[in-house]
C-alpha cells in the first residue's frame, strides 16, 4: 500500500504533462492514452529507481521512451489531427481564456489552430523541445536528461524550432 500512496504523490501531478507530451508525440488521443498507461505502469514497477524528488523528468522521459517505442512498433503517422476543438474550449473556459464576442472566440481558436499546426509540423526532435520547453516551462537540464542529448543540443534545437514556428507563423500573417 504505501508503494501505490508514494506512486500518487510523486506521479499524479505529472499525468498531464505526461499526457500532454504523448499527444504531441504520437499525434493521436487514443495512442497517447495507452502511452500513458503504459508509461504509469512502468514508472509504477520502477518506482524504487527514482532518485531524488523531482519525479516530473523521469515519468517524462517514461513517457517519452514509450511513446518511441509506440512509433516503432506501429509506424510513425505522418499526419496530425490537431486538437478537438470542443476539449480546447473546455480548457479555455477553465482558464478564463474566452470570450462573449464571438468574432474574437473564433479569432483566437483560428491563431490556437494555427499554432498547434505550426507546432505540429515541427520535425520530431525540435516538437519535442519545444513542447517541454514552452508548454511544460522544463528547465534545459531537464529536457536534457528526458531526451538524452546535450544541453546544448536542447538549446540549438530549441532555437531552430522557435525560428521555424516565427517562420511559419509570419507566413501565415500571426507575426509581423
Amino acid at each position: 500500500m504505501a508503494a501505490t500512496q508514494e506512486f500518487e504523490r510523486l506521479i499524479q501531478p505529472c499525468l498531464n504533462a505526461g499526457y500532454n507530451l504523448a499527444r504531441w508525440l504520437l499525434a493521436d488521443d487514443a495512442a497517447a492514452e495507452d502511452a500513458l498507461q503504459e508509461a504509469s505502469l512502468r514508472a509504477f514497477s520502477y518506482l524504487g529507481g527514482l532518485s531524488g524528488s523531482d519525479a516530473r523528468p523521469w515519468f517524462l522521459k517514461i513517457v517519452r521512451n514509450t511513446c518511441y517505442s509506440h512509433l516503432t512498433r506501429h509506424g510513425a503517422r505522418s499526419e496530425h489531427h490537431g486538437f478537438d476543438e470542443e476539449e480546447l474550449g473546455h480548457m479555455q473556459f477553465a482558464q478564463g481564456q474566452f470570450s462573449d464576442d464571438p468574432a474574437q472566440a473564433l479569432e483566437l481558436r483560428q491563431k490556437r489552430h494555427a499554432i498547434d499546426m505550426a507546432i505540429a509540423a515541427l520535425p520530431a526532435p525540435m516538437r519535442e523541445v519545444i513542447v517541454l520547453r514552452e508548454l511544460e516551462g522544463l528547465e534545459y537540464k531537464d529536457i536534457s536528461h528526458i531526451a538524452g542529448i546535450p544541453m546544448g543540443t536542447v538549446m540549438s534545437r530549441l532555437s531552430r524550432a522557435r525560428e521555424q514556428l516565427r517562420s511559419a507563423l509570419t507566413r501565415q500573417g500571426l507575426l509581423e
